[in-house]
């Protein structure tokens, strides 16, 4: 990690900024250099080459009507079509967006190599050999991974969604990074105007084109309880989380906030005037605003202990999730199918969908934590992380932290730039 510490000292990082690029290694090695425009280019017949023909598959495009077009006969159609079943899982083609390339080895010689690109990160190629078999054979491609930093402010009357649009983060790379904050934040408490947030995220390339978006590697938010800071690391065994800036936890058991963007509506109080009965009682969980039938997902993962309908709780599901934690969801309108008791379940998969049966005034979601047989604040109880990193794990942790803080440092400067991940 010496190379490390020696490009990040002062004099580097202004050789950084005259020259727009910068090593950084950290396991593998990443390289900050300026964002340039790039051309978009699609596979074509190169001017050198006369023998490859390179065709687009568009709508109505069978296999067999484009192999037939070069000069193919049906039953080496039908040899083709059984190989890159069985040997390459490619039964039908999809328009405007798999790629074929005829080659042959003269321009009057018939089609010898049938390259199919089916995605970017995939490359199929068969071949004829002397005795007129075709083979095939699968390659994939690894994409060029750019990391990209984008920042944001909260101001009055905003959402973290609408924030998070307006500083340019896309709406799944919004959607992730709200899922990961549900573990330590309450957006509907903690967001406030003059907030900061920024994320650090992969968009995944092919031949110099952007296609889709990648992983969050990096996320902060300048939350009212402290600044909330999750990095995402692979440990020495290939387990993949996500990690606060100490290298404990930051993926708690439960969430706080079960459904992503809604509005809480009533909160935990040991004395709440009951909007149904009139009179004065504990309010033992939080309620959540949604519309019926929006999909509830499991807080954590769990068992199903209890699933019924009372007079409270209309229709609702108990679930433990260890020996010290349970949490409790009512009023749904229905149940998921296939979930009833017994049921184990994984955290963020839907047991049912919000409702308004039982003592309620309107479509929400009444959610409660109970802890060691008690009821707890869902916003305010210290969640258990699933798991905290190693010794060993720890110390590679801390100094990858330290690199990627410096490339974030570099980037929150530098909009542009990116990070060549490797």
């Amino acid at each position: 990690m010496k190379k490390v510490k020696d490009i990040l000292n002062s004099a580097t990082v202004a050789r950084v900024v005259a020259t727009v690029a910068v090593i950084l290694a950290v396991a593998a090695v990443v390289l900050v250099m300026a964002r340039s425009n790039t051309h978009q280019f699609d596979i074509s017949t190169d001017d050198s080459d006369a023998h490859t023909a390179v065709v687009v598959v568009a709508a109505g495009d069978t296999l067999s009507q484009l192999l037939i077009d070069q000069g193919f006969s049906n039953a080496d159609v039908l040899k083709i079509a059984q190989v890159l079943k069985s040997d390459a899982d490619i039964t039908s083609l999809r328009a405007d967006s798999d790629k074929i390339e005829f080659v042959r080895p003269s321009a009057d010689a018939a089609v010898n190599k049938i390259v199919i690109i089916p995605s970017p990160w995939r490359r199929v190629e068969i071949t004829c050999n002397d005795a007129g078999e075709w083979l095939c054979s699968s390659q994939d491609i690894e994409p060029d991974r750019r990391a990209v930093y984008k920042s944001g402010e909260i101001r009055d009357g905003d959402s973290f969604y609408l924030a998070g649009g307006r500083a340019g983060i896309p709406d799944g790379i919004l959607a992730e990074v709200y899922d990961l904050l549900a573990f330590e934040m309450d957006f509907e408490r903690d967001v406030r105007a003059g907030q900061h947030f920024s994320v650090l995220y992969e968009e995944n390339y092919a031949d110099g084109k952007k296609v889709e978006n990648g992983r969050v590697l990096a996320v902060q938010f300048e939350a009212l309880r402290g600044n909330v800071k999750m990095y995402r690391f692979r440990t020495a065994d290939d387990k993949v989380g996500y990690y606060d800036e100490n290298g404990n936890g930051a993926i708690k058991s439960l969430k706080r906030t079960p459904i992503n963007n809604a509005r809480v509506t009533s909160s935990f109080s040991n004395r709440r005037k009951h909007p149904v009965l009139g009179y004065t009682r504990a309010h033992k969980g939080v309620d959540f605003r949604a519309s019926t039938g929006t999909p509830i997902p499991a807080a954590g993962a769990g068992r199903v202990v209890a699933r019924g309908y009372n007079n409270g709780h209309g229709n609702y599901i108990k679930l433990r999730h260890n020996a010290s934690y349970e949490t409790l969801y009512a009023h749904m309108s229905k149940f998921a199918k296939g979930v009833v008791v017994g049921t184990t379940v994984k955290q963020g998969q839907t047991i049912g969908y919000v409702g308004s049966t039982g003592l309620s005034t309107g479509p929400h979601l009444h959610y409660e934590i109970i802890k060691d047989g008690k009821h707890v604040n869902p916003m305010t109880v210290k969640l258990p992380a699933i798991s905290n990193l190693g010794a060993q794990d720890k110390e590679r942790f801390l100094e990858y932290r330290r690199v990627l803080d410096a490339g974030i440092d570099l980037l929150s400067t530098h909009p542009n730039w990116f990070i060549q991940v490797q």
